[in-house]
C-alpha cells in the first residue's frame, strides 16, 4: 500500500492542487481570489492529462536508427502534450479577459466581494 502511495505521488500532488482550486472557486468571496482557484484548478486538470501522458524509458516520435519502428510503445504521444499547450493558451486568454472584467466590475461597483456586488446590482 505504501509502494502505491509514494509510487504516484504526481496524482497526490495533482489531487492537492484540485481540492486548493476547486475551495477557491466555491469559498472565497472575493472574485479575484475565485478567478486564482480556477487557475489552479485549471492548472491542475493540465497537470493531470500530462503526467497521464507520460511514458517510463520512450522518447519522442521522431524516428531514428536507433530505435525500430515496429515497436511503437517506445514511443510517448505528442497529442496530450500538444493538446494542453492549446489549454494552457486558451487560459491564459481566459484569465485576460477575466481580470479585464473584474476592472470593469470594480470600476461600476467599487467592490469585488460577491454577496455586496449582488446587493449593488439588485
Amino acid at each position: 500500500m505504501l509502494d502505491f502511495i509514494a509510487g504516484h505521488y504526481d496524482y497526490w500532488f495533482i489531487i492537492l492542487l484540485l481540492i486548493i482550486g476547486l475551495y477557491g472557486m466555491i469559498m472565497k468571496k472575493n472574485l479575484v481570489k475565485k478567478l486564482i482557484g480556477m487557475t489552479i484548478f485549471q492548472a491542475a486538470i493540465i497537470l493531470f492529462y500530462i503526467s497521464g501522458a507520460i511514458k517510463a524509458d520512450a522518447t519522442v516520435p521522431i524516428l531514428s536508427d536507433s530505435i525500430p519502428n515496429s515497436q511503437p510503445e517506445n514511443y510517448i504521444n505528442p497529442l496530450p502534450h500538444a493538446l494542453m499547450l492549446t489549454a494552457i493558451v486558451v487560459g491564459v486568454a481566459t484569465v485576460g479577459v477575466a481580470f479585464a472584467l473584474l476592472i470593469q466590475i470594480y470600476k461600476r461597483y467599487n467592490t469585488l466581494n460577491e454577496q455586496e456586488l449582488i446587493e449593488r446590482m439588485k
